[in-house]
C-alpha cells in the first residue's frame, strides 16, 4: 500500500521561543527545530504498516529548505520518499491545505492511483490550528477522522479494503471504518516512534528529496503580531531549620486560610 505522511517542521519542544522585535515572528537564531510530536506518530504508524502490508512511504512537508533536516530524519526511521513544498512567510490553514492538496494531485496523477492512506498530525505543534488535514481531505473528496490512537488496515494492497481507526474517549474507543482511500489524523501515542540507526541515518544522508514548486493565495486569516507573556518566576523561602521554622510554618498556614 502506498502511504503519504505529512509532518511540519516546528520549534523543539520545551524551547524558549523568543520574537523579533516588531513581533511579526519567531526569532529562530538560536532555536533548535524538530518534527511536530502528532506527526512523528503518523511517521512511525506509516512505517508500521507498510512493514505489516508492503508498499511504500511518502514523507511530504511545507517549508523553507532547512525542513529537508524533517524529511531525512523520516527516511531514517524508515520513510522511502521524501518531498518538500519551498515556502517562507506566512503560511495560513487555507493556503497550506491548498498547496498540499494540489501536490497530492500531482503524486497520484504520476503513479495512476491514489495513495491508500493520508496521514496528519492531529494539529501542529505551534500553530494548533486543527484544519489542515480536514481541508485537504475536503477538497480530496475522502473521508477523514481526527484523533486518531489506533489504526488497523483490511484488504489487499492493490488500494481495495478498509481502514479501520480508532479515537480514545471517556472510558473507551470511538471505533471507524473508512473506505480506501481516506484520511486520518493521528496523535501523539498512537505509537513510541523507533530512534534511528546508524544505518537509517547513512541511508536518510542519501534520500533524493523531490520538489515541488506549488504555490497558492493567503486565505482570510492573517498574522498581526506574535506575543510572549513575561515569564512567571517561583521563588522558594526557606521557613527555618527545626523548631525554629514553627512560627513561619504558622504564618503561613494562616496567609493559606488554614488555620
Amino acid at each position: 500500500m502506498r502511504i503519504l505522511c505529512c509532518v511540519k517542521r516546528v520549534p523543539a519542544p520545551g524551547a524558549k521561543i523568543n520574537v523579533t522585535a516588531d513581533g511579526s515572528d519567531v526569532d529562530a537564531a538560536h532555536l533548535g527545530f524538530t518534527t511536530s510530536p502528532h506527526e512523528e506518530c503518523g511517521v512511525e504508524g506509516a512505517v508500521q504498516l507498510r512493514e505489516q502490508h508492503g508498499g511504500e512511504v511518502t514523507v511530504l512537508t511545507v517549508g523553507p529548505v532547512e525542513a529537508a533536516e524533517q524529511l531525512r530524519y523520516a527516511a531514517s526511521v524508515g520513510a522511502d520518499h521524501g518531498v518538500l513544498i519551498p515556502g517562507d512567510g506566512a503560511w495560513d490553514p487555507q493556503r497550506t491545505a491548498a498547496v498540499i492538496g494540489e501536490a497530492i494531485d500531482v503524486l497520484e496523477s504520476e503513479n495512476g492511483e491514489p495513495f491508500d492512506l493520508v496521514l496528519f498530525g492531529n494539529e501542529s505543534a505551534d500553530s494548533g490550528g486543527f484544519q489542515v488535514g480536514i481541508r485537504v481531505a475536503h477538497s480530496l473528496g475522502r473521508p477523514i477522522v481526527n484523533g486518531i490512537k489506533g489504526i488497523e488496515v483490511s484488504g489487499d494492497g492493490s488500494g481495495t479494503g478498509t481502514v479501520t481507526a480508532r479515537r480514545a474517549i471517556d472510558g473507551g474507543f470511538e471505533v471507524y471504518e473508512l473506505p480506501r482511500p481516506c484520511v486520518l489524523g493521528v496523535k501523539e501515542g498512537l505509537n513510541l516512534p523507533r530512534y534511528p540507526t546508524m544505518k537509517g541515518r547513512l541511508k536518510s544522508k542519501k534520500l533524493e528529496i523531490r520538489s515541488l514548486d506549488i504555490d497558492a493565495a493567503q486565505g482570510g486569516q492573517g498574522r498581526i503580531r506574535l506575543h510572549r507573556p513575561p515569564e512567571q518566576v517561583s521563588e522558594t523561602v526557606i521557613l527555618g531549620d527545626g523548631p525554629d521554622a514553627a512560627a513561619a510554618v504558622v504564618d503561613v498556614l494562616e496567609e493559606l486560610g488554614v488555620l
